[in-house]
């Protein structure tokens, strides 16, 4: 065993080999090099002087290039045979450039083309070529195409030409490109961005939500000012540029947790169903630069940004290393002034961005407080809520527990419902109704002194109370550094 291995590491390279041995020695050993005799006799003499010319895409275009390569092998002249590559296990991969020569290789085998299912829309997939040689016969000639998808051993997915003059190899790459661009299956969709353990980003297809501006419980002035900004731009787009005025925009949702940042761009991802958004928060904020690249090849979009505050000074993954709100600044302005395109970031801490985004003015256009709920606010949370539960109130009750609740999130008030609809559940199961009592057991716990950490994780207490009779106990009152803006002025944040 080697020095430092373990034993299972010792016994997996142990049956890698046993494997690697098993491929060199197999019965038809004689046709080891069947593929590159296939690309030979191909080519011919004249294609095989011919250079390599090569493409690397980003993995998440794997669909996209399958989408354009059915496409394309299906246009009218052109014939394509699709052969399966297989490699001995535990190789490293090959090139289009080797298999010419044919020098150095191990075994490699034609079989069926290998497939892996991708999903191309919400609820729908296709089948997309993992390692593929495809022999294409058209008016520019006999060459091949070699697609490798990315793996362990290559980040990137690949696709090269043989065979033509560079020029007219180019010309395939350009069609192709083309084709995924037309075909693109993220155009106008609503698109979740997720890195993955290999350090590629996947794309995940959502369902848009389905919210109504009813659903969105902020003053009307908030509203309205989100409102125009994202929405606005969108439908007098062909003003705006008529009268050169610029279409890129940038909107930050600021305030406390579990105010109605999130739920307000959903509402607006809902609003946008022309536009592709993109959708980014955690680690995926690294990926900033390149989602901002497919954001302006399939404008209009959307990219949204959520709680920036977590990561904005975390080192990016790019080359440079650079803080990933830099890089976040650097995307926004990198775009055509006319590029219809709608940054909207979200955050829990206005005062960490500030000065970076005081720095480097014009990036956000519109900065909106989204503070905690005032008295009529809490009574339309607390509506909207309870629509689908059979409360037995009076206006009695929803008052003091309106009352009540001064100084909460809408979070919490969501939570009070489950809880008057859990305790009217201890008696009544099937659900009948949630009376006066089931409420007031509910908003008691959550109230208690003990529960001081449960109102924090809902938002509670990340913004300093008022000291008055409806301080809610456990909690002590601090001076207020902020006073609840979004609930009466709109305007852009200013740096300390």
């Amino acid at each position: 065993m080697a020095a430092g291995a373990s034993e299972d590491e010792a016994r997996r390279f142990a049956a890698g080999l046993q494997s690697l041995l098993a491929w060199l020695h197999a019965p038809d050993q004689g046709r080891q090099n069947e593929v590159v005799t296939l690309v030979q006799e191909t080519l011919g003499s004249a294609g095989l002087a011919e250079a390599v010319v090569a493409r690397e895409l980003s993995a998440f275009e794997h669909v996209n290039l399958q989408t354009a390569l059915d496409a394309w092998t299906a246009a009218p002249g052109r014939r394509v045979q699709v052969h399966g590559v297989v490699l001995p296990p535990h190789f490293g991969g090959i090139d289009l450039q080797q298999l010419m020569t044919g020098e150095a290789l191990p075994p490699i085998r034609l079989s069926a083309p290998a497939v892996v299912d991708l999903p191309n829309g919400p609820g729908s997939t296709l089948a997309c070529l993992r390692m593929a040689l495809l022999v294409v016969t058209d008016d520019a000639g006999t060459y091949v195409l070699l697609v490798q998808e990315p793996g362990d051993h290559r980040q990137t997915l690949g696709l090269e030409v043989a065979g033509l003059p560079v020029t007219r190899a180019q010309a395939v790459l350009a069609e192709l490109d083309g084709l995924r661009r037309q075909l693109d299956v993220y155009r106008g969709r609503l698109v979740e961005v997720t890195p993955t353990p290999q350090g590629h980003v996947q794309l995940t297809f959502l369902d848009p939500p389905d919210l109504t501006r009813d659903d969105v419980v902020l003053p009307a002035a908030v509203l309205d000012r989100v409102e125009r900004h994202a929405l606005g731009v969108a439908e007098h787009r062909a003003g705006l540029r008529a009268a050169g005025q610029h279409l890129k925009r940038g909107l930050l949702l600021y305030g406390p947790p579990g105010t109605g940042k999130t739920h307000t761009t959903r509402y607006l991802l809902g609003r946008m169903d022309g536009y592709t958004r993109l959708l980014l928060t955690g680690r995926s904020l690294g990926a900033v630069g390149s989602v901002t690249e497919l954001a302006r090849d399939l404008q209009p979009a959307v990219v949204v940004l959520e709680d920036v505050d977590l990561v904005a000074m975390d080192r990016s993954f790019g080359p440079g290393g650079s803080p990933v709100l830099f890089d976040l600044l650097d995307a926004m302005d990198g775009a055509a002034p006319d590029a219809d395109l709608l940054f909207v970031l979200t955050t829990n801490r206005a005062d960490l961005l500030e000065p970076a985004l005081a720095a480097r003015p014009g990036r956000i256009d519109v900065a909106v407080d989204v503070g905690l709920p005032d008295a009529p606010a809490r009574r339309r949370l607390f509506e909207l809520y309870g629509r689908d539960v059979p409360l037995r109130l009076s206006e009695g009750d929803v008052t003091s527990a309106v009352d009540r609740t001064e100084g909460v999130t809408a979070s919490f008030l969501k939570e009070l419902l489950r809880r008057a609809v859990l305790e009217a559940l201890h008696e009544q199961d099937p659900l009948v109704e949630v009376g006066p009592g089931h409420l007031a057991r509910a908003l008691d716990d959550l109230l208690d002194s003990t529960q001081q950490v449960t109102r924090t994780l809902l938002g509670v207490g990340a913004e300093a109370l008022a000291a008055d009779d409806h301080a809610l106990p456990g909690i002590t009152p601090a001076p207020v550094h902020r006073h609840r803006a979004g609930w009466h002025h709109v305007g852009p944040a200013h740096p300390h």
